[in-house]
């Protein structure tokens, strides 16, 4: 076991995959909260991405027993990554950067969503009572299939088994962000009448609470939508690669969430296992893990190690804010280093400085970081992104 540092100070034992003092203040106070849960079980495990989420640290893995808590999954509920392989071994400048522009042409990003509504057919079938998405679907129908904003991306990389991939990064869109602070208020409120001494931000349901049975199946649509909007995005992005390469094929689709809550087995007991910016791992699945538009990304098979909950990093982490990241970082030195990569990146406008490469951890520390929880199996670098 390569975990870096253990915490022992609180009700449960904080296991982090980071050196002692490298963790940001702000996160491992959030952590020692978790660990003080009245209903966590077994330890609080911490991957080497982690820093500051509201009420979570992004990058923390926590298991209970008869409780969820909205803020635990997040906003962006369902939130992951998908990638797929080319049969392409090369792709000339000319026709990427074409691909690129019918690719921006048929997926909106940030706010943006379609201008009609997307065939039916793309949503998950509603079953029971989910008074939220209900209210939302119409709504939806106009944003499966659209990136969204933030650290989202669309890349077109290349790699180290010789072959082009695609990856994307997206999540539940609004339908997702609506449930999630739906339920959030309705646990905080139960929260604040019960006066049960559980901070404000970590306000859960509980298993006896009929609207915990309500947003479990709301987040489980919310996650089923986030892969049908990649699914649709990824076709998209195939459409765009037939165009101008009609002989094109595709194969090896991998889907992997990372702001989800499931029901496992950990250490002989049922629990409900919350990941908030960290991807499953157990012995022998494929993840994803990406570094940022100007790094590579990994794609790994898990160790299914039990002390992080069969879980690994779900990306590199972030260094700064997105303000300090906007303030501190130049804009000339950042479009430059990607373009003396050859990368047709996303840094145009100093607001685009949040998702600067130098914003992020360095992805290798990362990696190097979790060699108990992965095995790196492809090396992918990008040639081409579209972000939010």
């Amino acid at each position: 076991m390569t975990m870096k540092t253990k915490i022992t100070t609180e009700k449960l034992p904080i296991k982090i995959w980071l050196e002692e003092g490298e963790m940001e203040e702000g996160a491992l106070a959030q952590a020692r909260n978790l660990a003080n849960l009245p209903f966590a079980y077994k330890h609080i495990a911490i991957m080497p991405d982690t820093h500051q989420g509201y009420g979570m640290p992004i990058g923390a893995i926590l298991a209970t027993k008869g409780a969820i808590i909205p803020n635990a999954v997040g906003v962006d509920i369902g939130c992951g990554m998908c990638s797929l392989r080319t049969n392409l071994t090369n792709l000339e400048t000319t026709d990427l950067k074409k691909i690129m522009t019918l690719i921006r042409k048929s997926v909106p990003v940030g706010y943006k969503r379609h201008s009609s509504p997307q065939d039916n057919s793309w949503m998950p079938e509603i079953k029971g009572k989910l008074p939220i998405v209900e209210q939302e679907y119409e709504n939806a129908l106009y944003q499966i299939g659209t990136l969204g904003g933030g650290n989202h991306f669309l890349e077109i990389q290349k790699g180290s088994d010789g072959y082009i991939w695609i990856m994307i990064h997206s999540g539940s869109r609004n339908i997702g962000f609506t449930v999630a602070n739906h339920y959030n208020k309705l646990a905080q409120a139960k929260n604040k009448a019960s006066d049960n001494k559980v901070p404000m931000d970590l306000a859960y349901l509980s298993e006896d609470d009929k609207d915990y049975e309500l947003y479990w199946n709301e987040m489980n649509y919310c996650i089923d939508f986030a892969l049908a909007n990649r699914k649709l995005m990824m076709e998209r992005t195939e459409l765009a690669f037939k165009d101008i390469l009609p002989e094109v094929e595709f194969t090896d689709f991998i889907n992997k969430p990372h702001n989800f809550a499931s029901i496992e087995t950990h250490f002989g007991e049922k629990v409900i296992v919350h990941r908030k910016g960290a991807t499953r791992a157990r012995e022998g699945e494929w993840g994803m893990i990406p570094g940022s538009q100007g790094t590579k990304s990994f794609l790994v098979k898990g160790k299914g190690n039990v002390h992080s909950f069969e879980s690994c990093s779900h990306g590199a982490g972030r260094v700064m804010s997105r303000a300090q990241a906007r303030k501190k970082l130049d804009l000339k030195k950042e479009s430059k280093a990607l373009e003396k990569q050859g990368i047709l990146h996303a840094i145009r406008h100093r607001n685009d400085l949040d998702e600067a490469p130098s914003s992020y951890k360095n992805i290798e520390e990362v990696m190097a970081n979790q060699q108990d929880l992965v095995d790196i199996q492809i090396e992918l670098q990008p040639l081409a992104v579209v972000k939010g």
